[in-house]
């Protein structure tokens, strides 16, 4: 081999050793900034309308503890209308639930009792209901992404003497459950 073919070869051979590296730095600068997603389950459930609720959150993150209804400057929020933020071990943040609890609200005035002889009745409404942006606290701190939940109620109402079961009459027994999968990225 000629010193020329060797010195040709070997320029050869450490450009694409560059190349290589460099490709690899420049993917691994693209990954690094970019932020992990993390498959998620959230589960819920509370057995009475208050603004509380016991949540698990499950999947490539394990956590748990308290849903809480409340407003965006973190008062409670017993209409269950704007967020739930989740109080958990390792930290909290809080998701949308504006537009899934106006559909939930449009469900039970229209579909409840699903069975007026017996006043008691199943609804269920399944959204896409987002974090808010800038909540996470602790673990969460940064966290954003989304879940697709569904709010299932099953709930027997109080019969009111001389009166149809039309879903106005205070319950005697209720269980809502909050659950979904997510994506949620750090």
């Amino acid at each position: 081999m000629t010193n020329k073919t060797f010195t040709a070869t070997t320029a050869a051979a450490a450009l694409g050793v560059l190349t290589i590296l460099g490709c690899s730095a420049a993917t691994a600068d693209a990954s690094a900034a970019k932020p992990a997603i993390t498959a998620a389950h959230l589960t819920g459930f509370t057995t009475n309308d208050g603004p509380t609720e016991q949540v698990t959150l499950s999947g490539a993150v394990g956590d748990w503890g308290q849903g809480v209804s409340v407003n965006p400057d973190g008062s409670v929020n017993p209409e269950h209308n704007s967020q739930l933020e989740l109080q958990l071990q390792r930290g909290s943040f809080r998701l949308d639930i504006a537009s899934i609890d106006k559909a939930f609200v449009s469900a039970m005035a229209h579909q409840f009792p699903s069975d007026p002889a017996t006043c008691s009745g199943h609804i269920a409404v399944t959204q896409h209901v987002p974090v808010v942006t800038g909540s996470g606290t602790g673990a969460y701190k940064g966290v954003s992404g989304d879940f697709t939940l569904t709010i299932s109620l099953d709930e027997v109402d109080k019969p009111t003497a001389g009166q149809p079961c039309d879903g106005t009459q205070p319950f005697l027994n209720q269980t809502i459950i909050t659950a979904g999968p997510g994506n949620l990225r750090f």
